[in-house]
Protein backbone atom coordinates (compact mmCIF):
# COMPACT_ATOMS: atom_id res chain seq x y z
CA UNK A 1 0.00 0.00 0.00
CA UNK A 2 1.04 3.76 -0.85
CA UNK A 3 0.69 6.80 1.05
CA UNK A 4 -0.76 9.68 -0.72
CA UNK A 5 0.38 13.20 -0.46
CA UNK A 6 -2.01 16.39 -1.67
CA UNK A 7 -0.30 19.86 -2.23
CA UNK A 8 -0.85 22.74 -4.81
CA UNK A 9 0.99 25.53 -5.51
CA UNK A 10 -2.19 27.66 -5.30
CA UNK A 11 -2.39 27.00 -1.92
CA UNK A 12 0.75 29.01 -1.44
CA UNK A 13 -0.73 31.83 -3.13
CA UNK A 14 -3.02 32.71 -0.27
CA UNK A 15 -2.35 36.07 1.00
CA UNK A 16 -2.30 36.90 4.43
CA UNK A 17 -0.71 40.89 4.26
CA UNK A 18 1.60 42.05 6.24
CA UNK A 19 1.89 42.16 10.32
CA UNK A 20 3.88 41.72 12.87
CA UNK A 21 3.77 38.20 14.02
CA UNK A 22 0.12 37.75 13.46
CA UNK A 23 -0.99 41.67 14.90
CA UNK A 24 -1.68 43.93 11.76
CA UNK A 25 1.03 46.63 10.76
CA UNK A 26 -0.47 49.76 12.50
CA UNK A 27 0.51 52.30 14.65
CA UNK A 28 3.88 51.38 15.94
CA UNK A 29 4.14 47.69 14.25
CA UNK A 30 6.35 48.55 11.25
CA UNK A 31 5.66 45.89 8.60
CA UNK A 32 6.85 42.11 8.19
CA UNK A 33 5.37 39.13 6.39
CA UNK A 34 2.57 37.76 8.10
CA UNK A 35 2.99 34.44 10.55
CA UNK A 36 0.90 32.40 8.61
CA UNK A 37 3.16 32.63 5.50
CA UNK A 38 3.78 30.27 2.54
CA UNK A 39 7.40 29.08 3.33
CA UNK A 40 6.97 26.66 6.70
CA UNK A 41 5.01 24.91 3.64
CA UNK A 42 6.54 25.51 0.26
CA UNK A 43 9.81 24.49 2.42
CA UNK A 44 8.38 20.78 3.31
CA UNK A 45 6.92 20.08 -0.56
CA UNK A 46 10.73 21.60 -1.58
CA UNK A 47 12.41 19.15 1.23
CA UNK A 48 10.75 16.46 -0.06
CA UNK A 49 11.60 17.01 -3.58
CA UNK A 50 15.44 17.44 -2.82
CA UNK A 51 15.38 13.80 -0.44
CA UNK A 52 13.23 11.81 -3.10
CA UNK A 53 10.94 11.41 -0.34
CA UNK A 54 8.24 13.01 -2.57
CA UNK A 55 8.52 10.22 -5.48
CA UNK A 56 7.52 7.38 -2.74
CA UNK A 57 4.07 8.79 -2.57
CA UNK A 58 1.12 8.58 -4.61
CA UNK A 59 -0.07 12.34 -5.71
CA UNK A 60 -3.58 13.12 -5.30
CA UNK A 61 -4.68 16.31 -7.30
CA UNK A 62 -6.72 18.46 -5.29
CA UNK A 63 -9.80 19.53 -6.44
CA UNK A 64 -12.40 22.91 -5.34
CA UNK A 65 -15.16 21.76 -2.44
CA UNK A 66 -17.96 22.62 -3.82
CA UNK A 67 -21.39 25.16 -2.30
CA UNK A 68 -23.08 21.54 -0.91
CA UNK A 69 -19.94 20.45 0.92
CA UNK A 70 -18.72 23.18 3.05
CA UNK A 71 -22.22 23.66 4.01
CA UNK A 72 -22.07 20.31 5.49
CA UNK A 73 -20.44 22.51 8.19
CA UNK A 74 -20.22 26.06 7.26
CA UNK A 75 -23.93 28.38 7.34
CA UNK A 76 -25.09 29.57 4.22
CA UNK A 77 -24.51 33.28 5.45
CA UNK A 78 -20.83 32.48 6.54
CA UNK A 79 -19.90 31.53 2.76
CA UNK A 80 -21.87 34.11 1.21
CA UNK A 81 -19.82 36.91 3.52
CA UNK A 82 -16.32 35.25 2.66
CA UNK A 83 -17.54 34.98 -1.12
CA UNK A 84 -18.26 38.61 -1.30
CA UNK A 85 -15.11 39.84 0.27
CA UNK A 86 -12.95 37.46 -1.86
CA UNK A 87 -14.11 38.75 -5.21
CA UNK A 88 -13.46 41.99 -3.61
CA UNK A 89 -10.79 43.53 -1.47
CA UNK A 90 -10.47 40.36 0.53
CA UNK A 91 -10.93 41.28 4.41
CA UNK A 92 -11.10 39.13 7.69
CA UNK A 93 -13.39 36.06 7.96
CA UNK A 94 -13.76 36.13 11.53
CA UNK A 95 -11.06 36.79 14.15
CA UNK A 96 -7.21 36.94 12.95
CA UNK A 97 -7.89 35.70 9.49
CA UNK A 98 -6.86 37.81 7.18
CA UNK A 99 -7.58 37.11 3.23
CA UNK A 100 -6.94 38.85 -0.11
CA UNK A 101 -9.06 39.44 -2.98
CA UNK A 102 -9.39 35.39 -4.40
CA UNK A 103 -8.64 33.71 -0.89
CA UNK A 104 -12.10 32.14 -0.73
CA UNK A 105 -11.23 30.23 -3.80
CA UNK A 106 -7.56 29.44 -2.47
CA UNK A 107 -9.54 27.77 0.66
CA UNK A 108 -12.30 25.97 -1.85
CA UNK A 109 -9.07 23.83 -2.90
CA UNK A 110 -7.31 23.81 0.40
CA UNK A 111 -11.20 21.90 1.74
CA UNK A 112 -11.24 19.75 -1.60
CA UNK A 113 -7.96 18.62 -1.24
CA UNK A 114 -8.55 16.92 2.16
CA UNK A 115 -11.74 15.77 1.03
CA UNK A 116 -10.02 14.08 -2.12
CA UNK A 117 -7.29 12.92 0.19
CA UNK A 118 -10.07 10.93 2.15
CA UNK A 119 -11.88 9.84 -0.73
CA UNK A 120 -8.59 8.19 -1.56
CA UNK A 121 -7.90 6.59 2.20
CA UNK A 122 -11.53 5.39 2.48
CA UNK A 123 -11.56 3.72 -1.30
CA UNK A 124 -8.40 2.41 -0.59
CA UNK A 125 -6.61 3.82 -3.21
CA UNK A 126 -4.03 4.69 -0.40
CA UNK A 127 -3.49 2.97 3.00
CA UNK A 128 -3.05 6.26 4.29
CA UNK A 129 -2.41 10.36 3.17
CA UNK A 130 -0.96 13.65 4.31
CA UNK A 131 -2.89 16.75 2.66
CA UNK A 132 -0.28 19.55 2.76
CA UNK A 133 -3.49 22.28 2.37
CA UNK A 134 -3.34 26.02 3.30
CA UNK A 135 -5.50 27.89 4.64
CA UNK A 136 -5.22 25.36 7.65
CA UNK A 137 -8.64 24.17 9.60
CA UNK A 138 -8.98 23.40 12.78
CA UNK A 139 -10.14 26.74 14.44
CA UNK A 140 -12.35 27.41 11.56
CA UNK A 141 -16.26 27.31 13.36
CA UNK A 142 -19.66 27.08 11.68
CA UNK A 143 -20.55 30.76 11.06
CA UNK A 144 -17.04 32.30 11.15
CA UNK A 145 -13.30 32.19 10.40
CA UNK A 146 -10.46 32.03 13.46
CA UNK A 147 -6.82 31.46 14.18
CA UNK A 148 -5.40 31.67 9.99
CA UNK A 149 -8.44 29.11 9.38
CA UNK A 150 -10.97 30.22 6.72
CA UNK A 151 -13.10 26.85 6.09
CA UNK A 152 -12.80 23.48 8.46
CA UNK A 153 -11.03 21.23 6.24
CA UNK A 154 -10.59 18.39 9.10
CA UNK A 155 -14.61 18.41 9.46
CA UNK A 156 -15.34 18.26 5.62
CA UNK A 157 -13.52 15.46 4.99
CA UNK A 158 -15.14 13.76 7.76
CA UNK A 159 -18.50 14.42 6.90
CA UNK A 160 -17.92 14.30 3.13
CA UNK A 161 -16.47 10.58 3.65
CA UNK A 162 -19.60 9.66 6.12
CA UNK A 163 -22.32 11.12 3.91
CA UNK A 164 -20.96 9.87 0.17
CA UNK A 165 -18.98 6.34 1.58
CA UNK A 166 -20.57 5.26 4.71
CA UNK A 167 -18.08 5.76 7.17
CA UNK A 168 -19.89 5.53 10.79
CA UNK A 169 -17.19 5.76 13.48
CA UNK A 170 -14.06 8.68 13.06
CA UNK A 171 -11.13 9.58 15.44
CA UNK A 172 -9.68 12.68 15.43
CA UNK A 173 -5.90 13.22 17.21
CA UNK A 174 -4.98 16.84 16.88
CA UNK A 175 -1.43 17.60 18.14
CA UNK A 176 -1.46 21.31 17.14
CA UNK A 177 -0.20 23.36 19.60
CA UNK A 178 -3.28 25.20 19.91
CA UNK A 179 -6.68 23.58 20.77
CA UNK A 180 -8.92 22.12 17.88
CA UNK A 181 -11.56 24.31 18.93
CA UNK A 182 -13.79 24.03 15.32
CA UNK A 183 -13.58 21.03 15.17
CA UNK A 184 -14.83 20.18 18.60
CA UNK A 185 -17.72 22.36 18.00
CA UNK A 186 -18.59 20.71 14.89
CA UNK A 187 -18.87 16.93 16.78
CA UNK A 188 -19.29 18.28 19.95
CA UNK A 189 -22.86 15.87 20.63
CA UNK A 190 -21.99 13.36 17.94
CA UNK A 191 -21.09 10.12 19.75
CA UNK A 192 -19.82 9.11 16.30
CA UNK A 193 -16.80 11.22 16.12
CA UNK A 194 -14.31 11.32 19.22
CA UNK A 195 -12.11 14.16 19.06
CA UNK A 196 -8.47 14.24 21.41
CA UNK A 197 -6.43 17.16 21.27
CA UNK A 198 -3.39 17.69 22.30
CA UNK A 199 -2.62 21.15 23.55
CA UNK A 200 -0.55 23.70 25.33
CA UNK A 201 -3.29 24.80 27.94
CA UNK A 202 -4.66 28.16 27.19
CA UNK A 203 -2.85 29.31 23.81
CA UNK A 204 -5.31 29.51 21.72
CA UNK A 205 -8.33 30.39 21.72
CA UNK A 206 -8.38 31.81 24.81
CA UNK A 207 -10.32 29.62 27.53
CA UNK A 208 -11.01 27.02 25.13
CA UNK A 209 -9.87 23.37 24.99
CA UNK A 210 -10.87 22.46 29.19
CA UNK A 211 -10.44 19.15 30.61
CA UNK A 212 -13.80 19.54 31.76
CA UNK A 213 -15.39 19.99 28.05
CA UNK A 214 -15.95 16.36 27.18
CA UNK A 215 -19.25 16.61 24.95
CA UNK A 216 -22.40 17.23 25.21
CA UNK A 217 -25.97 15.19 25.15
CA UNK A 218 -25.28 11.56 23.15
CA UNK A 219 -21.55 13.12 22.63
CA UNK A 220 -20.68 13.39 26.39
CA UNK A 221 -17.46 11.62 26.91
CA UNK A 222 -16.46 11.93 23.39
CA UNK A 223 -14.40 15.19 23.30
CA UNK A 224 -11.10 15.15 25.42
CA UNK A 225 -9.07 17.82 25.42
CA UNK A 226 -5.49 17.38 26.64
CA UNK A 227 -4.13 20.98 27.68
CA UNK A 228 -0.52 20.61 28.58
CA UNK A 229 1.69 22.89 30.12
CA UNK A 230 3.62 25.11 28.90
CA UNK A 231 7.08 24.56 28.19
CA UNK A 232 6.24 20.29 27.92
CA UNK A 233 8.23 17.97 26.10
CA UNK A 234 9.09 14.59 24.78
CA UNK A 235 8.36 12.92 27.69
CA UNK A 236 4.65 14.55 27.69
CA UNK A 237 3.67 13.89 24.47
CA UNK A 238 4.57 10.64 24.10
CA UNK A 239 2.89 9.45 27.64
CA UNK A 240 -0.26 11.47 26.49
CA UNK A 241 -0.28 9.30 23.65
CA UNK A 242 -0.13 6.30 25.17
CA UNK A 243 -1.91 6.67 28.05
CA UNK A 244 -4.86 8.96 26.47
CA UNK A 245 -5.09 8.22 22.50
CA UNK A 246 -4.09 4.49 22.45
CA UNK A 247 -6.55 3.06 25.15
CA UNK A 248 -9.15 5.61 23.69
CA UNK A 249 -9.31 5.05 19.92
CA UNK A 250 -8.44 1.19 21.17
CA UNK A 251 -11.96 1.21 22.93
CA UNK A 252 -13.91 3.13 20.31
CA UNK A 253 -12.56 1.48 17.37
CA UNK A 254 -12.84 3.86 14.75
CA UNK A 255 -13.41 3.44 10.97
CA UNK A 256 -10.88 6.45 9.75
CA UNK A 257 -8.15 8.29 11.95
CA UNK A 258 -8.05 11.92 10.96
CA UNK A 259 -4.84 13.86 12.23
CA UNK A 260 -4.94 17.64 12.06
CA UNK A 261 -1.15 17.90 11.89
CA UNK A 262 0.27 21.35 13.02
CA UNK A 263 4.24 21.67 13.99
CA UNK A 264 3.89 24.31 16.26
CA UNK A 265 4.55 22.39 19.66
CA UNK A 266 8.57 22.57 17.83
CA UNK A 267 11.13 23.61 19.88
CA UNK A 268 11.18 26.66 17.21
CA UNK A 269 8.13 28.07 16.90
CA UNK A 270 7.01 31.77 17.47
CA UNK A 271 3.64 31.12 18.72
CA UNK A 272 3.99 28.36 20.54
CA UNK A 273 5.79 27.29 23.98
CA UNK A 274 6.56 23.55 23.47
CA UNK A 275 10.31 21.51 22.88
CA UNK A 276 8.86 18.83 20.85
CA UNK A 277 11.51 18.24 17.80
CA UNK A 278 11.15 16.01 14.82
CA UNK A 279 12.12 12.74 16.63
CA UNK A 280 8.94 13.11 18.80
CA UNK A 281 6.62 13.93 15.48
CA UNK A 282 7.91 10.49 13.83
CA UNK A 283 7.29 8.58 17.20
CA UNK A 284 3.32 9.66 17.60
CA UNK A 285 3.09 9.15 14.06
CA UNK A 286 4.35 5.55 14.15
CA UNK A 287 1.73 4.91 17.38
CA UNK A 288 -0.62 6.23 15.49
CA UNK A 289 0.28 3.87 12.06
CA UNK A 290 -0.09 0.95 13.82
CA UNK A 291 -3.25 1.43 15.90
CA UNK A 292 -4.91 2.62 12.27
CA UNK A 293 -3.31 -0.93 10.79
CA UNK A 294 -4.91 -2.74 14.29
CA UNK A 295 -8.39 -0.85 13.96
CA UNK A 296 -9.41 0.30 10.85
CA UNK A 297 -6.92 -1.38 8.24
CA UNK A 298 -4.53 1.52 8.09
CA UNK A 299 -7.04 4.06 7.08
CA UNK A 300 -5.41 7.34 8.16
CA UNK A 301 -5.38 10.63 7.12
CA UNK A 302 -3.38 13.88 8.15
CA UNK A 303 -4.84 17.31 7.25
CA UNK A 304 -1.65 19.81 7.47
CA UNK A 305 -2.41 23.14 10.14
CA UNK A 306 0.07 25.11 11.74
CA UNK A 307 3.62 24.97 12.50
CA UNK A 308 5.24 28.37 11.54
CA UNK A 309 9.19 28.38 11.33
CA UNK A 310 10.21 28.02 8.45
CA UNK A 311 13.23 26.23 8.69
CA UNK A 312 12.49 23.65 11.26
CA UNK A 313 8.54 22.78 10.39
CA UNK A 314 10.54 21.05 7.11
CA UNK A 315 11.92 18.83 9.23
CA UNK A 316 9.12 17.39 11.36
CA UNK A 317 7.07 17.60 8.55
CA UNK A 318 9.11 15.12 6.35
CA UNK A 319 9.72 12.90 9.13
CA UNK A 320 5.70 12.27 9.59
CA UNK A 321 5.57 11.68 5.78
CA UNK A 322 8.52 9.45 5.89
CA UNK A 323 7.03 7.36 8.94
CA UNK A 324 3.24 7.09 7.25
CA UNK A 325 4.86 5.61 3.48
CA UNK A 326 7.67 3.34 5.07
CA UNK A 327 10.20 5.11 4.17
CA UNK A 328 14.06 5.42 4.78
CA UNK A 329 15.54 8.37 3.69
CA UNK A 330 16.27 8.92 7.26
CA UNK A 331 17.62 12.48 6.66
CA UNK A 332 19.73 13.86 9.59
CA UNK A 333 17.67 16.42 11.24
CA UNK A 334 20.21 18.93 12.43
CA UNK A 335 18.10 20.53 14.88
CA UNK A 336 16.76 17.67 16.42
CA UNK A 337 20.27 16.92 18.71
CA UNK A 338 19.98 20.38 19.82
CA UNK A 339 16.16 19.94 20.71
CA UNK A 340 16.67 16.55 22.28
CA UNK A 341 19.56 17.79 24.34
CA UNK A 342 17.98 20.49 26.06
CA UNK A 343 16.57 19.95 29.71
CA UNK A 344 12.74 19.58 30.37
CA UNK A 345 11.73 16.84 28.23
CA UNK A 346 11.43 14.42 31.35
CA UNK A 347 7.84 13.97 32.84
CA UNK A 348 7.27 16.26 35.65
CA UNK A 349 4.27 15.94 37.88
CA UNK A 350 2.58 18.50 37.25
CA UNK A 351 1.89 17.15 33.16
CA UNK A 352 1.29 13.87 34.63
CA UNK A 353 -2.02 14.76 36.66
CA UNK A 354 -3.20 16.70 33.52
CA UNK A 355 -2.53 13.70 31.35
CA UNK A 356 -4.38 11.74 34.55
CA UNK A 357 -6.97 13.19 34.82
CA UNK A 358 -7.02 13.24 30.37
CA UNK A 359 -6.62 8.84 30.55
CA UNK A 360 -9.86 8.61 32.76
CA UNK A 361 -11.86 10.12 30.44
CA UNK A 362 -9.89 8.11 27.66
CA UNK A 363 -10.69 4.87 30.02
CA UNK A 364 -15.08 5.39 29.61
CA UNK A 365 -14.97 5.54 25.98
CA UNK A 366 -16.80 2.88 23.89
CA UNK A 367 -18.17 2.55 20.85
CA UNK A 368 -21.53 4.67 20.48
CA UNK A 369 -23.14 1.36 19.23
CA UNK A 370 -22.27 -0.44 21.98
CA UNK A 371 -23.40 2.05 24.74
CA UNK A 372 -26.70 2.03 22.99
CA UNK A 373 -27.21 -1.75 23.56
CA UNK A 374 -26.57 -1.81 27.25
Amino acid sequence: MTTGFVCHERYMWHDTGSAGLFVPSTGYIQPASHVEHPESKRRIRNLMEVTGLIERLEIIQPRSATREEVLRYHTADYIDRLEAMSEADGGDAGIGTPFAHGGFEIALLSAGGVLAAAEAVVDGKVENAYALVRPPGHHAEADMGKGFCLLANAVLGIRHVQATRGVGRVAVVDYDVHHGNGTEHAFYDDPNVLTISLHQDNCFPPDSGALEDTGRAAGKGYNINVPLPPGSGRDAYLTAIERVVVPALTAFRPDLIVVPSGFDAGGFDPLGRMMLSSDTYRSMTATLKRLARELCEGRLLFTHEGGYSAVHVPFCAHAVIEELADAETRIEDPFAPILNGMGGHQLYQHQEVVIDTAARLAAEVRPASELSAV
